[in-house]
Formats: C-alpha cells, structure tokens, sequence
C-alpha cells in the first residue's frame, strides 16, 4: 500500500487538521507516515500545502516528485491547479471545494478553472461550505472533503472516524460528533 498525498488551501481552512487526522488514522493502521508542510501567510491568506506519504513499507523522502501523487485535497479551487504537475496523470485524483477563496486581486475566472477542471478524469468538484451550513457543520467543511476523498487514500471510515476522536476529543463531544457526520457527509458526496 502507497498513497502521495497533496494537501492544500489558504491559511486557516483546516489543511493542516485534515493532515493530522489522515497521519493518526495512518498510524493507527500501522502504516509508516512522511509529511512535509509549508505554511503561507495564514493571517493573510496565503497559500497552506502539506505533502503526506503513507505507506505500508519505510518512506526515504517527505517529498513527493511530480507526477506521483495519488490524490490532491484542496480546499480552494485554484490552489489545486498549483500542483498539477505532481499529480500522477493516469491514476490521480483532485478532491477539491468548488468555492473560490478571492485573496488576490486578479483571481482567475471561475469559469476558466471549470474548464481546466472539465478536461480531467478523476475529478471530485464540491461545494463543501454550502454542505456544512446546511447540514449544521459549518466549521467541519475541511472534513467534508476529506469525506469525499476516503475512496482515493486507502484507508478505512472506521481509522478516520477513530482519528476524529482522538484530534479533537479534548474539544468534546459535539465538535467529534459534528466532524464524525462531516466525514459520511463528505463520503456521500463523493461516490
């Protein structure tokens, strides 16, 4: 078992919550784990992206080479499209929210990014945020796409759901249970 993960977002999405909660579930099954970050400009919104490496056999390098990951998770549209030359063009997945964070001013079109999402395959496009707020998750939509990524990681709903428990147990019971209905919330809309 091998999967190259991407990970990535702007500051303050939850890229990094995602990161830990596939790390835990990762050791929980006893898998071998490499996870390099780079931290933008949070508090400005800059750009978030973590690699993660799991494995059921020993990891060299944190670092993933392009065109070998297995799935990029992205909570911003256009951030995904940053890391198209990493991903593997055959087997690759992007699991990525539909709605653009604008941080910038001269942010692409968002018709233009359909299009250049139109023309892969293995593409997951979802409007996480408005799936929260309907559901009454609103601060759990980053699990939402981590949700809808299960079937691309390789790992189980039940090392996830654990993993949930134990990142963010010490915060009680309502934040586990709504990040629990988050990740079937997430698993539903990505089949």
């Amino acid at each position: 078992m091998k999967t190259d993960i991407i990970l990535c977002g702007v500051g303050g999405q939850g890229i990094l919550s995602i990161a830990t909660i596939i790390g835990e579930a990762a050791i929980n099954e006893g898998l071998y784990i490499k996870q390099a970050e780079v931290h933008g400009m949070s508090q400005r919104g800059g750009d978030v992206q973590s690699n993660l490496r799991i494995s059921s056999n020993p990891i060299n390098s944190d670092l993933i080479a392009l065109g070998q990951a297995d799935v990029i998770i992205s909570m911003e549209p256009m951030e995904a499209l940053r890391y198209l030359p990493y991903l593997n063009k055959e087997t690759g997945w992007i699991i990525t929210s539909s709605v653009p964070f604008v941080n910038i001013p001269n942010y692409p079109d968002m018709e233009n990014i359909k299009a250049e999402y139109g023309k892969m395959g293995n593409v997951r496009f979802i409007d996480i945020e408005a799936m929260a707020k309907e559901n009454e998750v609103p601060r759990s939509a980053n699990v939402i796409l981590l949700g809808a990524a299960l079937h691309a990681l390789g790992l189980g709903q039940e090392q996830l759901e654990k993993a949930i428990r134990s990142v963010f147990g010490r915060k009680g019971d309502a934040v586990v249970d709504a990040n629990i209905k988050a990740l079937k919330l997430g698993m539903e809309a990505g089949e």
